[in-house]
């Protein structure tokens, strides 16, 4: 790597702006303020210092750089040229001259000069890698006031790029919250951690971190990533126009879901009743909010709390995934399970025994009595010795006694024919 530091006048630096590549991929996007970029005008017409820029050259017929540092500055000062925007409508006069709100064109003369002489110092960096660039970037970035998804978005190796790829998923573009500072990578990064968990994790900014670095190698096109990108298409086929309701805390949730469900369930042509059932809990939990808490659903006071604080943790995630599971069986009580078994899967047992408040429905040996969750069977309406369904629509709870005697009435039934 070989560096050259250079003395740019402001009107060199400004007439070749086109060739400036201000958005280099690991950059954040334009964050400054309008009283940012007011200040930094002020201080260069005092003939304040203002820091060093840092560019990489990428090209030499013609020659082109990327900004690793000091996009806001350049952006504020050919904006100001522009005459974009001005000084402070309160500014104190510089060198006598009366400059308030004035935009570049309107400068005194003496000012325009001033200004278009000054040198703005900018170190070039040829015969770099990319390696090498985002390493400066983030040296350059330590200690600024960078998010977390902003440094990984600089971070080198197949993971980093992988979730930028996966951010410009069309379901990103369908959800009620904006891009802003790389918001749709963290929700991607997020995802990703989950699918290579296998379920609900921690996804805080440290695990995402050791996911980034884990996975430098990671494969693109290996069954992880194509999981990923299969829960995706998924998602965009269930809600393929603007869909408000999906926000941060829910979409992630409906990820988990998703890859749960396709993993498992006859699902990829029930895209419509998952998007139905998600509107209608959608709207449910938004009147349930309005209500003081001790007139609220319990169950929906919980979830508030868990989509309010703490949400990228595992305890959160982990109940929020059984909830959701539970609430869409319960709506959608016929999804079948892709292999033909017998036993009903965790989050069937839960929709059935919610469902029948933990009533046996059986009543053979017993009056219906309330069973604990510890103690009790998920039972088959329909026999699956008969043909019957391993759904929630199939099933019931059954005390212990009862699902015994049914067992031994269908075997002798059996024999019988």
């Amino acid at each position: 790597m070989e560096t050259n530091k250079k003395a740019w006048p402001i009107s060199s630096m400004y007439g070749i702006r086109a060739d400036i590549n201000t958005q280099p991929d690991y950059q954040r996007p334009a964050v400054w303020s309008s009283a940012q970029k007011q200040l930094l005008v002020d201080s260069i017409l005092r003939g304040y210092d203002v820091p060093k820029l840092y560019w990489r050259k990428v090209s030499k017929q013609p020659v082109r750089y990327d900004v690793i540092d000091g996009q806001q500055r350049i952006r504020a000062i050919c904006e100001f040229c522009d005459n974009k925007y001005g000084l402070p409508k309160d500014a104190d006069p510089i060198d006598n001259f009366n400059v308030k709100g004035m935009k570049h064109s309107e400068l005194p003369h003496e000012l325009r000069i001033k200004w278009d002489t000054y040198n703005l110092d900018i170190v070039v960096m040829e015969d770099t890698d990319e390696d090498e660039t985002r390493e400066m970037f983030l040296r350059l970035q330590n200690g600024t006031s960078l998010k977390a998804q902003e440094k990984r978005n600089a971070m080198p190796g197949n993971m980093r790029d992988f979730v930028k790829a996966l951010a410009a998923h069309p379901i990103f573009s369908v959800c009620g919250f904006s891009n802003s500072r790389y918001v749709y990578d963290q929700v991607a990064a997020q995802m990703v951690l989950i699918e290579l968990n296998g379920g609900p994790c921690n996804v805080k900014n440290a695990d995402l971190n050791r996911m980034y670095e884990k996975n430098k190698d990671f494969d693109s096109n290996g069954t992880k990533a194509k999981k990923c990108r299969k829960v995706l298409d998924f998602l965009h086929s269930a809600f393929p126009t603007k869909t408000p309701e999906l926000e941060r805390f829910n979409l992630i949730s409906l990820y988990g879901m998703a890859s749960q469900l396709l993993e498992s369930y006859v699902i990829k042509d029930r895209t419509s009743e998952l998007a139905k059932w998600f509107i209608a809990f959608e709207s449910y939990r938004r009147e349930q909010e309005k209500l003081p808490s001790d007139e609220a659903d319990n169950e929906m006071v919980i979830y508030h709390e868990k989509t309010s604080h703490s949400t990228d943790a595992v305890d959160s995630l982990d109940w929020r995934h059984e909830f959701l599971l539970r609430k869409f069986f319960e709506a959608v009580p016929n999804i079948e399970l892709k292999d033909d078994q017998r036993l009903f899967a965790h989050e069937q047992r839960l929709a059935i025994f919610r469902r029948d408040a933990g009533i046996c429905k059986v009543a053979l040996k017993c009056q219906g009595q309330k069973c604990e969750w510890d103690s009790w069977a998920a039972d088959h309406k329909n026999p699956w010795s008969n043909g019957g369904k391993t759904t929630v629509e199939n099933g019931q709870v059954s005390c212990v006694a009862c699902n015994s005697a049914k067992k031994d009435s269908v075997q002798v039934a059996a024999v019988i024919v």
